[in-house]
């Protein structure tokens, strides 16, 4: 640990659920090594609710105005007010260092790969996409630039409230499953952040599972209801669905209950890992995008992520199209969803 010790520092990433999940460990490790210095986070509104309640979290800035990013300026005169001593900032855009170089924080940490990099001045020289390492590895190999060394990838936690749990038992209560049957919710988006299996996969999935007993319910972000409704019709109407999309935190209370969550890569994969829920988690064969980098820190999960030298279009080639991913079998995730029910089972109904 070197001699500076800030008083206050910021965290910074404006980024998407996932990212924002893996970045959480962060807070924990500066108040750690810094105990008497405060920690803020900026991140979007829609991104909020994940770093609410966090233990050691002093202060939260937000990048947005109603899912618009502020204005340059205004953004700049709240950040020079703030008067921060040190930025950490995981997720690097010109504008952001932009931002945090013209707000006069005089510690910046930022990567060293960027051509816009010398506006940092602590650098961390460390490519993303070559995938060497876990994203949250990545994101706390920054902290060097404070003199914190860390090693492996904790686990984030997110706090669940109980009026959020509440919430989710009335929402399953409303669609009437079987109180004595499991729980799997399918998740078939991603927002187009990864190759991912098609919805006629997961419907059919959901139709193997429901004729075994089990409970299924698609989820989906907003603007992913069409595709949740994909899901519903193939699995000839046995899945059930949600009537609108939810709040982030509600939807995380009711991936809590679950005992299994199924879904591509996608932040709510990661929303399941952090509140302790069993995975099954689909990945392409793309080196930015593989689960070595993006993968559920938890142990209760089942991957698939197809060979590149297997799929009929590449052939071991570049990516494209989505091919791949059709080498991923129903039968295949039927028994990895079965096998996590077997040894991570509920216990309490799932609507109780």
């Amino acid at each position: 640990m070197n001699s500076f010790q800030p008083k206050k520092i910021l965290i910074v990433r404006t980024d998407r659920i996932g990212d924002v999940v893996l970045s959480l460990p962060m807070i924990g490790i500066l108040k750690s090594a810094l105990p008497s210095s405060s920690v803020s986070f900026l991140l979007r509104s829609y991104t909020r609710e994940l770093a609410d309640g966090q233990e050691h979290l002093d202060q939260i800035l937000l990048y947005d105005t109603g899912g618009v990013e502020k204005p340059f300026f205004q953004m700049l005169a709240e950040l020079r007010k703030e008067r921060f001593d040190a930025v950490v900032v995981t997720y690097p855009t010109v504008r952001l260092a932009s931002l945090m170089y013209l707000s006069g924080i005089p510690v910046r940490v930022g990567t060293g790969y960027r051509w816009y990099s010398p506006l940092f001045n602590r650098r961390v020289f460390e490519h993303r996409k070559t995938a060497e390492k876990h994203e949250s590895e990545y994101n706390l190999s920054l902290l060097k630039g404070l003199g914190i060394p860390t090693a492996g990838a904790p686990r984030p936690t997110l706090v669940v409230r109980e009026e959020e749990r509440k919430a989710a038992r009335e929402i399953l209560r409303s669609l009437n499953l079987d109180s004595r049957a499991s729980l799997v919710i399918l998740h078939p988006g991603s927002g187009g952040s990864a190759r991912d299996w098609k919805p006629q996969r997961f419907g059919e999935l959901a139709k193997k599972l429901r004729d075994r007993g089990r409970n299924v319910l698609v989820t989906g972000g907003p603007g992913e209801e069409s595709l949740v409704r994909q899901v519903v019709v193939a699995s000839g109407g046995k899945a059930a669905s949600l009537p609108k999309p939810l709040r982030l935190m509600a939807l995380t209370a009711l991936i809590e209950r679950a005992d299994v969550f199924v879904a591509n890569s996608t932040g709510p994969l990661h929303i399941a890992a952090a509140v302790g829920t069993p995975v099954v988690a689909f990945y392409p064969p793309i080196l930015q995008c593989n689960s070595k980098r993006w993968g559920p820190l938890t142990d209760r999960k089942v991957i698939f992520e197809p060979s590149a030298a297997d799929c009929p279009v590449c052939k071991g080639g570049g990516c494209r199209g989505n091919d791949c991913m059709d080498l991923i079998r129903v039968a295949e995730v039927e028994k990895a969803v079965e096998s996590l029910l077997v040894h991570h089972k509920r216990a309490v109904p799932v609507n109780a």
